[in-house]
């Protein structure tokens, strides 16, 4: 179990490639990118072990990483079957469909319906949000409100639990980076809490 959590040195310019295509298999990650925490996390809830992290420094990133694994230069990106495959929401689904572990999509139509429509607005939701923390005063609550409100009235519509789909899904695994940080980013600079009016909202963050 130690092994699954254990996070191993971050890798710079500075630093050797691992033995890259050797077999294993590789999530690279940055420690504090919430897409890339977003595969970090379903791999650990699905306790695949197997899947080695490799963490990248994204201010010093090592030439390698874009000539010999990922062009597209960015994280998270997994080396797996002797090829790389990128974008968080894909990689989620490809963990999915090619390793074992707990479940996380949904296999009900209602809650399959609903986690599409949820995992095609996280774009959305992560913008809109964002957006208004550059807002001043009030208007950032007014800005972020919509975007938040989305989230508390999908909440309500599954009642077998607390998360999004009733049951704890990969929708739960998009969202809960971003909105862990807006928990904490939008009191400390906006003087906001955005949980406040949105009971739904509070308890599925206590619960995630």
């Amino acid at each position: 179990m130690a092994a699954l959590y254990a996070i191993p040195p971050t890798l710079t310019s500075k630093s050797e490639p691992p033995p890259l295509f050797d077999g294993t298999t590789r999530l690279y990650i940055s420690v504090a990118c919430p897409y890339a925490q977003r595969v970090w996390s379903a791999r650990n809830i699905k306790g695949l072990s197997q899947i080695q992290i490799v963490p990248i420094d994204l201010q010093d990133r090592p030439a390698w990483y874009k000539e010999k694994v990922y062009p597209p230069n960015k994280v998270p990106a997994i080396e797996h079957n002797g090829k790389v495959t990128g974008e968080s929401l894909d990689l989620l689904e490809y963990l999915e469909n090619n390793f074992e572990g707990p479940k996380l999509f949904p296999t009900d139509p209602a809650e399959k319906e609903a986690a599409n429509e949820l995992l095609k607005h996280t774009d959305t939701f992560t913008k809109n949000v964002f957006v208004a923390l550059t807002k001043l005063g009030s208007e950032a609550a007014q800005e972020a409100g919509p975007a938040l409100d989305y989230l508390e009235n999908a909440l309500g519509k599954f009642s077998d639990g607390p998360f999004l789909l009733g049951q704890l899904s990969v929708v739960d695994i998009a969202y809960g980076p971003f909105v862990e940080r807006f928990q904490v980013v939008f009191p400390a600079l906006k003087n906001y809490d955005i949980a406040a009016g949105r009971p739904k909202l509070l308890k599925w963050i206590q619960a995630s």
